[in-house]
């Protein structure tokens, strides 16, 4: 209880601060967000699942957020995904005659948004196939109009197959238009727009076209000379949002490198934080007690580490290494603990070396390290704290711009390699603000938390500061 009040009176100075409660919140959502990501999914499998491309085939790409659809006056589609291994009705009988199985799969979906798909992709799973097997397509829309998007062989066990790169259904939809209407559209009608269109005056024009909407269904028939053969397809009818994040242009979930570049911020900002201010005070502390030629060489060590680049170096290094991320901070560690810090360090050691109670350590016997150690560092270990917090968002702030210039780890998942993946893909040009915003913000707000709490705890530690 003694214990326990003495902490209380001891913080109690800084309750009145806001700017440390505010920063105090900021940093622990990061913090709940790092234990919420390591454990819906580890890191290493994170990584992976980064890395695989196949793990998104789900995914639009450069989807925004789903939460936009609440602020616009037109929905913006979700992403469709229909699996005829989970749903639809499959009918499998053999052919009388000749020999062979038909197989007809018939899927049904509603689509009830204002805007059109972005893409439409269909996967082939095929079993037991020892000869090619024709293959008929059908879309059927809600006012019954039918549509082949393709007839054609199957001789593998798995296609790929992009309606929206299907040119030449594209070019017979365009025919079929004008037949249809007896006018040729004033643009060229994508598969996806074709697929969910009204099919009046008003599809001939890229401002007045309507997405139809109701009850669809998609119809496979299979014809095979092998009564062995077996087929199921899945169709992704890709949205334009999606998740709490949106995605990237590798159909990424953003979601999953916003909560895991959260832990690897901290875990850089603070290691090396920590690690640099303690090994300074070190350096410095050591210099400034033996002082003579251990004093002169680390000096003349520190002032030639000061005039050093430090950027170049580290890209220098990168084009000789392969960095992960672990690499990237003891390198950047290794050229941090020499600097304007171990001056400043050693000005204060230079002084707490001539207390009287430096002199009473002396007497009494004690060694050269248990002075440096036990009486001199932790006489201004108040006043690093400080220091060590404001300098976490430097740190984190310089591994994202060592990922913006490409230096690091390549398959980290951090919020500089985003970053750097926005601008090679152009999201600002293009539109796809979210893409660059969303790990912009969190590097912001993670700098801002760090930083009221260091400028508090700065004006808490030195008094001449609370004036101001």
């Amino acid at each position: 209880m003694i214990l326990t009040g003495r902490i209380k009176t001891a913080l109690q100075p800084t309750f009145r601060y806001k700017s440390l409660l505010a920063g105090t919140v900021i940093i622990v959502v990061f913090i709940a967000i790092s234990i919420y990501a390591v454990v819906a999914m580890p890191y290493d499998k994170a990584v992976k699942a980064w890395n695989t491309l196949d793990y998104w085939e789900d995914c639009p790409k450069l989807a925004y957020p789903a939460w936009v659809n609440n602020f616009l006056t037109k929905k913006l589609p979700e992403t469709i995904v229909l699996d005829s291994r989970a749903e639809g009705i499959k009918v499998k009988q053999p052919i009388p005659f000749g020999g062979g199985v038909y197989i007809k799969i018939e899927i049904p979906f509603s689509f009830e948004y204002d805007e059109f798909p972005s893409e439409l992709a269909l996967r082939f799973y095929a079993r037991n196939i020892t000869q090619a097997v024709l293959v008929t397509l059908t879309w059927v829309k809600p006012d019954g109009t039918e549509l082949t998007i393709m007839r054609e062989s199957l001789s593998s066990e798995y296609r790929y197959y992009s309606v929206s790169a299907d040119r030449a259904f594209q070019a017979q939809y365009a025919k079929y238009i004008k037949e249809k209407l007896g006018e040729s559209p004033a643009y060229d009608i994508s598969p996806e727009i074709a697929l969910f269109a009204k099919e009046d005056k008003s599809i001939l024009s890229p401002d007045t076209r309507e997405v139809l909407k109701g009850r669809y269904r998609v119809v496979l028939v299979v014809s095979s000379p092998n009564n062995a053969t077996d087929v199921d397809i899945k169709l992704n009818v890709y949205g334009r949002v999606f998740g709490l994040a949106g995605t990237d242009h590798k159909r990424r979930d953003l979601w999953l490198a916003i909560i895991w570049g959260a832990p690897i911020a901290l875990a850089f900002g603070i290691i090396a934080s920590v690690v640099t201010v303690f090994l300074e005070m070190i350096i410095a502390a050591v210099s400034a007690w033996y002082g003579r030629w251990v004093d002169y060489m680390t000096q003349r060590v520190n002032e030639i580490m000061l005039v050093l680049p430090f950027l170049p170096i580290v890209v220098m290094i990168s084009y000789f290494y392969r960095f992960t991320i672990w690499t990237l901070l003891v390198i950047v560690i290794a050229l941090s603990i020499f600097g304007s810090g171990v001056k400043v360090y050693r000005a204060m050691f230079l002084q707490i070396k001539e207390m009287p109670y430096i002199e009473a350590t002396r007497a009494y016997g004690a060694s050269d390290l248990r002075i440096v150690f036990r009486y001199m560092i932790p006489k201004i270990l108040p006043t690093t704290i400080p220091s060590i917090i404001l300098s976490v968002p430097s740190y984190v702030f310089l591994e994202a711009a060592l990922a913006i210039l490409g230096v690091g780890d390549p398959t980290a998942i951090t919020w500089g390699k985003v970053l750097d993946e926005a601008f090679s893909g152009g999201a600002v040009y293009r539109g796809y603000y979210h893409w660059i915003l969303e790990p912009a913000f969190c590097l912001v707000l993670l700098t801002l938390g760090f930083a009221l709490i260091g400028f508090t705890l700065d004006k808490i530690f030195n008094p001449r500061l609370r004036e101001m």
